[in-house]
């Protein structure tokens, strides 16, 4: 039987959460929550720490109208000039900060393609990168992605083979996140 995702957050959450503090675990399995801005519910780790709840419907949203999906492929849906995202090819057990330090790592070379294919820098709040990393990571929400999800803004600069669209294609091998090495999650 494979975990859904929220069972699967659940578990790293009271995993990290038992690290830093058995009582915090306990709240946190128990479902304890607090409102940042009366808008979104995070759960707390540490004093001062939270975590957002990650919504992979919202993350399949941002990730075309964002532009991932210019670059970024999930089922065939998308670029190829980084690499494909698809669930299926990522660890079971997954630490999103993890997957953020990957993203990290190849923060020059993504901001310099997202410069060339998109004109500027992606912007993200940290709830936006959370509903990513969700949808990233869910199957069943990545089977929804399709072409009518990208906005035609996104969708032009995607069939743009002239004027400078793909032309990162050097980049293309060196550039992306691996996550699928084979390391366990951290």
């Amino acid at each position: 039987m494979t975990p859904t995702l929220r069972e699967l957050q659940a578990g790293m959450i009271c995993g990290a959460l038992g690290m830093v503090s058995p009582a915090a675990a306990q709240d946190a399995s128990q479902g304890s929550s607090m409102m940042q801005s009366g808008q979104m519910s995070h759960r707390m780790m540490s004093p001062g720490l939270i975590v957002p709840t990650m919504n992979p419907s919202n993350g399949r949203k941002l990730f075309a109208e964002k532009g991932c999906v210019v670059c970024h492929s999930i089922n065939g849906v998308g670029g190829g000039d980084a690499a494909a995202l698809d669930a299926s090819t990522m660890p079971p057990m997954m630490n999103p900060f993890e997957f953020t330090a990957q993203m990290w790592a190849g923060a020059p070379a993504m901001i310099e393609m997202q410069k060339q294919e998109l004109g500027e820098q992606i912007e993200f709040t940290g709830q936006e990168l959370a509903d990513i990393i969700a949808f990233v990571h869910d199957a069943d929400e990545q089977k929804k992605l399709s072409e009518a999800d990208i906005p035609p803004k996104i969708k032009k600069l995607m069939h743009s083979d002239t004027e400078g669209g793909h032309e990162m294609n050097q980049m293309k091998q060196g550039s992306g996140m691996k996550m699928n090495d084979g390391q366990s999650p951290q």
